[in-house]
């Protein structure tokens, strides 16, 4: 074969490797985004707010939970006794607070009146017979002695006057203002303390806090908990995310708000939509559960993806596949 003729072919071969690989480089720039992720586990571990024996429990694992439904129950009687307790101690909290706030009774305060009326009659009596000692006193008619007598027994009346007066004039004025504070935040106590006796009774009933599916019942009627004990564990199923992460060179694709479909195993053909709804801020490595050779040495950013359109058939955990298809909101 000539020289020219090989020349030719080998100038044929390179064109020909070079336009297949503009076109294989141009096919892979076109192909669109994929990853991979799992449905994202959301648990949570539900207890008593308030410690005791348990009851009852109403339900088992495995069982399909509504939001508002009664779990299970805790011996109420403790909390019922207290209840008791707190509710007499606001009756005497509160008939204290009254009783200041009213005062004395009209009994109380004429009966203070007489007694000032009386130690005046005394008292003015003392102050005469004094008066007519000085007299005598002057005479030396007495001794010094009996004048000294009729002044300590006028100065006794005076004080003995003093004191009904005092008296009468606080049943007039009613309580002081501390005291009526002192009643009233006795009575708020009081009240605190039945609210919270109320709560602690409530608190004895687990009340689901959102629909699921009970993954685990920890404990068994007749068990003693304390406050706080993880009684049950319910998986969450509503809204469901998909957990996936991309790397930085995609993630100008990854925006939020974007529609995308969502693969499984068990549907191929038929794709879940899904929308982006959160991208960390912050990168991280890969983790292992991610099963892209091209990701698992790289620094990634996590995506949360919410599926608008799930169904039973969508659990926890499952692996998904995601395509970033231009066309996604229209399939």
């Amino acid at each position: 074969m000539k020289k020219p003729v090989v020349i030719a072919l080998v100038v044929i071969i390179a064109l020909a490797a070079i336009g297949g690989g503009w076109m294989w480089y141009h096919s892979r720039q076109n192909q669109p985004l994929t990853l991979y992720g799992n449905v994202d586990i959301r648990t949570v571990n539900m207890s008593f707010r308030v410690g005791g024996r348990l009851a009852t429990l109403a339900v088992d694992e495995g069982d399909h939970i509504q939001a508002g439904q009664v779990l299970g129950e805790l011996d109420r009687a403790p909390y019922q006794n207290a209840l008791l307790q707190a509710k007499a101690n606001v009756s005497t909290a509160q008939a204290k607070y009254d009783l200041t706030m009213a005062g004395y009774r009209a009994e109380e305060i004429a009966q203070a009146t007489a007694a000032v009326n009386q130690a005046q009659a005394a008292y003015q009596y003392a102050q005469n017979f004094y008066q007519r000692q000085q007299g005598l006193w002057k005479s030396r008619t007495i001794s010094a002695n009996d004048l000294e007598n009729a002044r300590s027994s006028r100065d006794q009346a005076q004080a003995s006057l003093k004191s009904a007066q005092d008296k009468l004039s606080q049943f007039r004025a009613g309580n002081r203002p501390q005291e009526i504070a002192q009643a009233k935040a006795s009575l708020e106590q009081a009240q605190a303390q039945l609210a919270q006796a109320e709560l602690d009774l409530q608190d004895t009933t687990l009340i689901a806090p959102s629909g699921g599916t009970l993954l685990t019942r920890a404990v068994e009627p007749g068990s003693m908990l304390n406050a706080g004990s993880t009684v049950l564990t319910l998986s969450l199923t509503r809204p469901v995310w998909v957990r996936a992460y991309v790397d930085e060179r995609n993630l100008h694709q990854a925006q939020p708000g974007r529609e995308i479909l969502l693969y499984t195993d068990g549907r191929p053909d038929k794709p879940y939509h899904g929308k982006i709804g959160f991208i960390s801020p912050t990168a991280e490595f890969t983790p292992k559960t991610v099963e892209t050779p091209d990701l698992r040495t790289d620094l990634v950013y996590r995506m949360r993806i919410i599926v608008t359109d799930a169904d039973d058939a969508l659990r926890q955990g499952m692996p998904v596949t995601l395509r970033f298809d231009q066309d996604a909101a229209d399939e």
